[in-house]
């Protein structure tokens, strides 16, 4: 079991144990991407040195203060994000997740543009409309995804979902469903961001792709976050 009382290097051990245990087939890629929200440089780097190579940031201003300090690792925005802010992250960033409104797929067209490169992009889906939460509606998923692969500095390469808390295995199947769904309509499509530290093994059962784990890696956060990962 991974926790707190482990190092960092024994959960990740054990997460990619896990893993394997629980891929339907043998050949599936599943990236392991440690959350970084609320942990200091120093915690990341030892991430790092223990073999990830995958990192997560869920807040503007907590990522611009710490990533001159990281080593080196692939970096993917998976938090909201606001239009305005953007800009701010666009040249550091190789995906953002959290894609979801023409609006704001269109802003990150623009930035991407402007510093010169094509932008990996997931859509996030609000798989249980859930009132609180970001996320396109599953019924406009077709027609975002449609615009989304016809801006010229975005590459669509999937989906993204936070099911709810405590019940989120039950919605793993429909998000499933969907990414296949989309990858029978459009090219370059082979990323499902799906499953955090409590049920990524059934996410990876369903065919995730990238699994966002924190306190699974570092150990529990502080009761004062309240945030999972």
């Amino acid at each position: 079991m991974t926790g707190k009382s482990c190092s960092i290097s024994e959960n990740l051990a054990q997460i990619r144990e896990n893993i394997e245990r629980a891929k339907p087939k043998s050949g599936q890629s599943v990236r392991i991407m440690a959350v970084t929200k609320t942990q200091d440089i120093a915690t990341v780097n030892r991430a790092i040195a223990a073999g990830v190579d995958l990192l997560g940031e869920n807040r503007v201003q907590e990522f611009l203060s710490k990533c001159a300090g990281y080593e080196q690792a692939e970096v993917h925005f998976i938090g909201g994000l606001q239009t305005n802010k953007v800009r701010q992250i666009a040249q550091y960033v190789s995906m953002v997740h959290s894609v979801d409104s023409v609006k704001l797929a269109t802003e990150i067209n623009s930035q991407a543009a402007k510093v010169g490169k094509v932008m990996d992009v997931l859509i996030q889906v609000n798989i249980a409309n859930e009132g609180t939460k970001n996320g396109a509606d599953v019924g406009a998923l077709g027609e975002l995804a449609e615009q989304v692969s016809e801006m010229a500095n975005l590459r669509l390469r999937g989906l993204m979902a936070i099911p709810p808390f405590g019940d989120s295995v039950r919605y793993f199947p429909k998000m499933q469903s969907l990414y296949e769904d989309l990858r029978g309509k459009y090219e370059g499509i082979d990323t499902l961001s799906l499953g955090m530290s409590d049920d990524y093994e059934a996410a990876v059962a369903h065919g995730a792709t990238i699994v966002r784990v924190g306190s699974a890696l570092f150990g529990a956060r502080s009761a004062l976050f309240g945030a999972r990962a």
